[in-house]
């Protein structure tokens, strides 16, 4: 007699694709001159990092498309978020060195374009890393948790069946993380997991109290 056998589950990527898409438009409305890229490159990099999603989808979660579309994903989050990382060095370099003149204005929306970029950047990489991947976690084939989110503890009455975490419990994540400058709900686990966190944490404080409180004060003045 043969045993059953279950189909493997797959996280939708539409909600992770608007989040690539939401990157790369605020990275191309950043000011040039703390941009460390030519104009045409966020669309190259949209085309590229979208075409293996798609795929993935058209045939069906094919196993060797969700790998590229892994790595294509994890490769696009160090590299955008490099370029965040500079943009705000620029940012700051601009601000304290006055070595050329940026209103308050563009200062500012600026930094809440490294802000927002930061938290986007932050809650795709947890999704990614995060018990193997999309994937591994849906199939219970991935490894142990770097995250405990409060859906894991509660009644199984009060908890969809066969709970899992998605993009947006991770967008959440990282939004938590860029506000509060700690955990709220869900708690870390793992070492890389909690020296991530700080990491953008401290991002999201440099471009808060740092870059945007200066360019309120050039507004005000």
């Amino acid at each position: 007699m043969k045993e059953s056998t279950r189909a493997p589950r797959f996280e939708p990527l539409w909600p992770v694709a608007l989040a690539i898409l939401a990157v790369l438009f605020v990275l191309a409305l950043l000011p040039g001159r703390i941009k460390p890229f030519p104009n045409w490159f966020p669309y190259v990099v949209g085309i590229v990092v979208v075409l293996p999603m798609a795929a993935a989808r058209l045939t069906a979660a094919n196993p060797r498309w969700l790998r590229i579309e892994h790595m294509v994903t994890l490769a696009f989050i160090l590299v955008a978020g490099a370029s965040n990382l500079v943009s705000l060095i620029y940012l700051i370099h601009a601000m304290v060195s006055r070595s050329e003149e940026i209103g308050g204005s563009q200062l500012l929306t600026s930094s809440v374009g490294v802000w927002i970029i930061n938290t986007l950047i932050f809650s795709l990489l947890y999704r990614q890393m995060d018990r193997g991947g999309p994937e591994a976690r849906l199939n219970n084939t991935g490894t142990k948790p770097d995250w405990l989110f409060p859906q894991e503890g509660a009644p199984a009455e009060d908890v969809p069946p066969a709970w899992r975490p998605s993009f947006v419990d991770y967008l959440f994540l990282g939004y938590s993380t860029a506000t509060a400058f700690s955990t709220t709900d869900v708690m870390p686990l793992t070492s890389r997991a909690k020296m991530l966190m700080m990491l953008e944490s401290t991002i999201s404080l440099v471009t808060i109290v740092v870059v945007a409180a200066r360019a309120i004060n050039i507004l005000g003045n």
